[in-house]
């Protein structure tokens, strides 16, 4: 595969992930096509040398995993992580608003998403619904309304002359969306029969079904690109963190390692981490306990193991570079950063930055490195949680990014393939005793 093929297949994910089922339902289709084959949780595994398996909890998070040829115990376990969530808006339980002439559905901000960018957007919805069938058993199925369906509009700069100066934004009165007229004073609508009639129109078995519950995301329309004059950059939604995602997939399928290697790309990560789904969970240590046999072969598998936690990193803005310390602002296509914070908000320490670093000289891949101003706050990762629930050496490292969180980030075109070649000889890189 050479980077041409990379990048294509990133804006390929990237479009059609719009929320974190979604991301794993694409990496599935991609490790299947590798050879990688289901588990489920709930069956008992065998798991000879070789095998080459993936299984997911809660369709938003995933492992995948190469069986190595020497027991866990002795060699430990390659790990490159990441997490597939995104801040975006979501529907609230009840979203239906009648308003002054309009239906709007109301949302709950997920994560610490960068509000301003999301006005006078076309907005599509995708998910996951639940839903009970006419014969009463229960089933979930994922949604991707690829349509204009709703925007938030903004309010018109004569109705606010101080909007370009200090304009805040209230999430629980001016973020609902609009998504229809009123048209009558008997007009009506409810959202889990217009979700049930759209499901029908490709299932008509399920023109009697009952949606009884649903998890569903306003994404925005606007397909990933190449942009720039020269092409130089990518622009998309959720590049935080879906270009980790892809970028870890591709690196374990294309590993030439003989040990024993796994990706984890868990959910829940821009709200703490704490689910069953995400890195405070319990889905790693259940799947590294299955394959190391737990207990005491566990803990020696983990003293000899390496968790690379990919997530981004800020790139030194050209408008802003005030914002960056002057040593420690990387630059986008200048190769991915090692991310390096004393308080632990990243996990690095000397030794695993020194492994990364020795890896990226084998891969002849520039490394750059982000330290965030000493007056300004740091944000965190899944490596510094999952270092303390496994007790694993971690490093943090991330492509440089532009506008993290808004609903169109900014990357690099030559980073997330440098950083999957990083990734590919991290696989099969010794480690110091």
């Amino acid at each position: 595969m050479d980077q041409t093929t990379f990048n294509d297949g990133l804006l390929a994910y990237l479009n059609g992930s719009p929320t974190p089922f979604h991301a794993v339902t694409s990496a599935r289709t991609v490790l299947e096509a590798a050879g990688f084959r289901a588990l489920d949780e709930r069956d008992a595994w065998q798991l000879a040398p070789g095998a080459r398996h993936y299984v997911t909890r809660n369709g938003s998070a995933l492992i995948a995993f190469v069986v190595g040829d020497a027991p866990c115990a002795e060699t430990g376990v390659r790990i490159v992580g990441a997490h597939t969530d995104s801040p975006c808006l979501k529907l609230r339980p009840r979203p239906e608003v009648k308003a002054q002439g309009c239906w709007q559905l109301a949302v709950e901000v997920y994560g610490g998403a960068l509000l301003n960018p999301w006005f006078d957007r076309d907005l599509g919805l995708a998910g996951r619904i639940t839903l009970r069938a006419e014969d009463g058993r229960l089933a979930s199925r994922l949604v991707d309304l690829r349509e204009p369906l709703a925007v938030v509009p903004s309010l018109a700069i004569h109705l606010d002359r101080e909007a370009n100066d200090k304009r805040s934004i209230n999430r629980q009165t001016q973020l609902p969306a609009v998504i229809a007229r009123v048209g009558g004073p008997h007009d009506s609508f409810d959202l889990r029969d217009a979700l049930r009639e759209r499901l029908a129109h490709d299932e008509p078995a399920l023109a009697r079904a009952s949606v009884l519950d649903y998890e569903l995301a306003f994404y925005d329309l606007q397909p990933a690109a190449f942009v720039g004059w020269r092409r130089e950059f990518i622009a998309s939604a959720r590049l935080d963190n879906l270009l980790s995602c892809y970028t870890a997939v591709q690196a374990l399928c294309h590993s030439t390692a003989t040990g024993n290697q796994m990706i984890v790309l868990n959910d829940h990560e821009e709200v703490g981490s704490g689910s069953a789904a995400g890195a405070r969970g319990t889905f790693l240590r259940s799947v590294l306990e299955r394959l190391t046999g737990g207990g005491e072969g566990q803990a020696r598998a983990m003293a000899r193991s390496l968790l690379v936690s990919t997530d981004n990193a800020h790139g030194v803005h050209p408008n802003h570079p005030d914002k960056h310390d002057a040593n420690h602002g990387p630059l986008l296509n200048g190769g991915p950063a090692l991310k390096i914070n004393h308080n632990q908000s990243y996990a690095s320490n000397s030794e695993t930055a020194a492994i990364f670093r020795d890896a990226c000289a084998r891969a002849g891949v520039a490394l750059q490195t982000f330290v965030a101003r000493g007056d300004m706050g740091c944000g965190s990762t899944i490596g510094p949680i999952t270092a303390a629930v496994l007790g694993v050496r971690t490093v943090d490292v991330g492509v440089p990014t532009f506008a993290m969180h808004s609903i169109r980030e900014l990357a690099g075109r030559d980073d997330a393939w440098s950083l999957q070649q990083a990734l590919g000889v991290c696989f099969a890189l010794p480690l110091p005793d």
